[in-house]
């Protein structure tokens, strides 16, 4: 494509250059791309040009600012509005790839996962986008919902791949900021609604209306939505006419819970869930309706569910040992996760580890706090991603919800933290290391340690 078709109806240009894409990552750029350098949360992307031109920029657009440099340069007033325009013309094929998209607080890796894993074996090649990465590609984000020009690009890369199905988890971040927009959305799935990211959304219901965005856009043929959810409503009426399927872990006839998960019941068939927590019940009856909805028979899925395997991160047990690692980090998460261990393991002591991130949600750490020390026999707070905030500053803020008179132990350094728990952890006892999960980095102000959970804990363990 030639930049000045690219930019035709927005601004007026005679420079002919030929282009194959568009990033607003310049860490991304590819050779012939176009950089387009809009502001950021701490930085303007005009801050990165020579990163973009050194990786093969061929020329960047800017928006109300004058600048110059060694390609071309082009300024367009209100750049950012012109997002969805510039995606579709760049990538003309990402609209062909059918999307399920996958919303709420908690669930949205392990349903993505978990759908994608199903239609695999139904025999329909599907790409899978989100917290844990891009799949079938080599593009990078670091965002459980891509900014548009990525999640454009991986679109029309899968569709050239004959990859015309992907299921994408959905944040509220990527609904407010438009990421999504102009996609063929076919099916939405709504998991649950609790506390979280208040930093950004201020309100809970400003946060569920958000959410609620992705149930209006007009090409959806059909909604799932978990009916155990206090919200669960408001989502039906959203998405008004549509074809909705309704889920409630009521839905199996009959549960019996093993140290290793759980023996069901559900329209006749007897199967083993062969990982923890009822909440992933929940997770696996949004899959299965997403699936059935999609066009396969009842019949024909039930019999694979118990071949699923949890994402990384999730309730993810460390070998030989009563740990596990799991990404909760938000009160709800919290308390699902150590009533999942109360639940399978009824006559253990339950340790829990976890801590805050930083510049983010503060109103949820004391009830973080309150959460675990009514829950869990012993804690241990540590630092999640500190960022840019004091490391004790956001231990404090935990330790308001705790009672003095609880037993627990402050250990910052996380690694020791981690190390130390699972080599002292008694026979009678249950270790849940939260926050993280698949994580592999963890931020602070002043530098970004190599950190993996996981590693750290099976590596003690050996």
């Amino acid at each position: 494509m030639n930049l000045n078709e690219l930019l035709i109806d927005i601004v007026d240009t005679q420079i002919n250059v030929e282009i194959k894409g568009l990033c607003l990552n310049a860490a991304n750029i590819q050779t012939s791309d176009v950089f387009v350098a809009l502001q950021g949360q701490s930085t303007h992307g005009i801050d990165h040009v020579d990163q973009a031109i050194e990786n093969g920029c061929v020329a960047v657009l800017v928006d109300s600012q004058d600048f110059e440099c060694s390609v071309p340069t082009i300024r367009i007033d209100n750049l950012k509005q012109h997002l969805p325009t510039l995606a579709d013309r760049g990538y003309p094929n990402a609209k062909k790839v059918e999307i399920i998209g996958v919303t709420g607080t908690n669930g949205k890796t392990s349903v993505s996962h978990f759908i994608s894993q199903l239609l695999s074996k139904l025999g329909v090649k599907n790409g899978l986008i989100g917290t844990l990465g891009i799949a079938r590609s080599e593009v990078i984000s670091n965002n459980t919902t891509p900014d548009i020009l990525t999640l454009y690009r991986v679109l029309h890369q899968y569709h050239l791949h004959d990859i015309n199905t992907a299921v994408l988890e959905v944040s509220s971040h990527g609904l407010d900021q438009n990421r999504v927009a102009g996609l063929n959305f076919s099916q939405a799935v709504f998991t649950n609604l609790t506390q979280d990211h208040l930093d950004y959304h201020h309100t809970l219901n400003k946060y569920r209306d958000t959410k609620l965005k992705l149930f209006a856009f007009d090409l959806l043929n059909g909604v799932v939505v978990n009916q155990d959810d206090d919200q669960h409503s408001n989502f039906l009426q959203i998405a008004n006419d549509k074809e909705h399927s309704l889920y409630s872990i009521k839905d199996f006839e009959k549960i019996t819970v093993t140290t290793e998960g759980f023996l069901c019941q559900l329209d006749g068939f007897v199967f083993e869930i062969p990982f923890l927590g009822e909440f992933n019940l929940s997770n696996v009856l949004a899959a299965l309706n997403c699936v059935e909805q999609f066009g396969f028979e009842r019949s024909k899925i039930i019999p694979l569910l118990h071949h699923l395997q949890p994402p990384t991160g999730r309730m993810h047990r460390i070998k030989n040992t009563l740990a596990w690692v799991d990404y909760a980090h938000t009160p709800d998460a919290i308390e699902n996760a150590i009533n999942t261990l109360k639940i399978h393991y009824p006559d253990h002591k339950i340790r829990i580890m976890f801590g805050c991130g930083g510049n983010r949600d503060q109103s949820k750490r004391a009830k973080m706090g309150k959460i675990a020390s009514k829950l869990a026999n012993t804690i241990v707070l540590t630092n999640d991603n500190p960022r840019d905030e004091n490391p004790q500053t956001i231990i404090d803020d935990i330790l308001s919800g705790i009672d003095d008179s609880f037993e627990l132990d402050i250990t910052l350094d996380r690694r020791l933290a981690i190390e130390t728990a699972v080599t002292t952890l008694g026979e009678d006892e249950c270790l849940l290391i939260a926050g993280k999960g698949h994580e592999s980095i963890q931020e602070f102000k002043d530098k970004t340690l190599t950190l993996s959970d996981i590693e750290i804990a099976q590596n003690a363990v050996s």
